[in-house]
């Protein structure tokens, strides 16, 4: 059960998985398709056809695939970072609305569920449960977190056709993205600074992670004490 009381201005690191772990990404359609109802389903507004913003979407040359697709004015969450994986996704928000991050959240999980269903034929829920949130609630974590979700696709081996993330914009690689990336990299003397930053982070957390995984495998050939 989540306890996280949101609040305006705050920022928020969400996630969920696939119900029994199952992929939410079967291909790159799908992740094209999560990203546009990320930016579609970002709105106060009712939404429409979102098929009609995806021809909308196609349309427009020369731009970022990955354009705004909503008025700022009404948004209801400004994205910080994300990492969309074949079984789950991360995403660091900041709640601009009231209610804003349950209201988008809602819209985008129920709107992808059924785009998916009717897709690849099948019925049901598709998330495992209500999305989890962990409020960030210091500038250290902050950092940290925007490294934890921007390269987590990098920790294992994925197949990285089945994954996206924003540390293309934050690198440079991605022009247009759809991050409020000046909340991080401000802090930061130049993109180089950054990516030093990740890379140290990383580091942390990847080491961090395979203590933990020892911990819960311990070495079985360990000498046991006697009676």
């Amino acid at each position: 059960m989540r306890k996280v009381a949101f609040a305006e201005g705050e920022i928020y690191h969400i996630f969920n998985r696939g119900v029994d772990k199952r992929k939410i990404f079967e291909d790159g359609s799908d992740l094209e398709r999560f990203l546009l109802s990320m930016m579609v389903f970002n709105t106060k507004e009712p939404v429409g056809s979102i098929y009609e913003h995806l021809y909308e979407h196609k349309k427009k040359k020369g731009k970022s695939k990955f354009g705004r697709a909503t008025s700022k004015k009404g948004e209801l969450v400004e994205f910080v970072a994300y990492c969309l994986n074949p079984n789950h996704y991360h995403l660091l928000l900041k709640e601009i609305a009231e209610k804003g991050i349950e209201r988008f959240m809602k819209k985008l999980g129920n709107g992808y569920t059924k785009y998916f269903n009717n897709r690849h034929k099948r019925n049901g829920v598709l998330f495992q449960g209500p999305f989890q949130a962990v409020h960030v609630n210091s500038n250290t974590q902050l950092l940290h977190v925007s490294v934890y979700i921007n390269l987590n696709n990098r920790f294992k081996k994925r197949e990285l056709n089945l994954s996206r993330s924003s540390w293309e914009e934050y690198v440079g690689l991605e022009s247009n993205g759809i991050c409020k990336k000046e909340i991080i990299l401000g802090q930061f003397k130049s993109k180089q600074s950054y990516l030093d930053f990740a890379k140290s982070s990383l580091k942390d957390i990847i080491n961090r992670k395979n203590k933990e995984k020892e911990l819960k495998n311990p070495n079985l050939d360990m000498p046991r004490p006697k009676n």
